[in-house]
């Protein structure tokens, strides 16, 4: 089966060049929205990737339709070949079934995580310069509840179980509990 996905960013813009050029391409069923791309939680997007099964194909009208980011297009089209169905874009004439479809998404993965590094390299340079000039004094550290000692006696009495359930009652991750433990101790 050929499904098709369209979206658009605003309910001032129209779809219909885009459903259009996926009906002339053969989309037999065609999931269409009205929603930014910044997120991944788009109903008709993430319906369309349950519906979709081995031997499907799903097009676009280009791959900006189905993902802002590289690393949401690529989750998204692994998603999808890993349950065995191939991604095609007619603007890109993209088509992951085929050998060069499969070239350029090796391209596409290699170029994003290298992107991804340089992002974090030129991140660490930036905060190396800032300790440098005693502008970067990191993450405050989160203050322990006002009622941190009962909480804590309660812990140790198993009065509270576990440390998720401290963690909860505290508003704060598992890491910060257990560091106030170590603290304590």
């Amino acid at each position: 089966m050929i499904i098709g996905y369209v979206r658009v960013s605003t309910a001032e813009q129209s779809e219909e060049r885009q459903i259009r050029a996926l009906q002339e391409a053969g989309a037999e069923k065609i999931y269409s929205e009205k929603l930014s791309a910044k997120t991944m939680h788009r109903p008709q997007l993430l319906e369309m990737l349950d519906y979709a099964r081995e031997g499907d194909t799903v097009i676009v009208a280009e791959f900006s339709r189905l993902a802002r980011s590289t690393k949401d297009l690529l989750d998204i089209i692994e998603r999808l070949r890993s349950k065995g169905v191939a991604i095609k874009s007619l603007t890109e004439a993209f088509d992951t079934a085929t050998p060069t479809g499969e070239l350029m998404l090796t391209v596409i993965g290699a170029i994003a995580t290298f992107e991804r590094r340089i992002m974090l390299q030129r991140q660490a340079e930036g905060i190396a310069i800032a300790k440098e000039q005693g502008k970067y004094k990191g993450r405050a550290k989160l203050k322990k509840p006002p009622e941190w000692n009962e909480l804590r006696s309660a812990y140790m009495t198993r009065k509270i179980r576990t440390v998720t359930a401290l963690a909860r009652r505290c508003g704060c991750s598992t890491v910060t509990v257990r560091r106030w433990l170590r603290e304590s101790e």
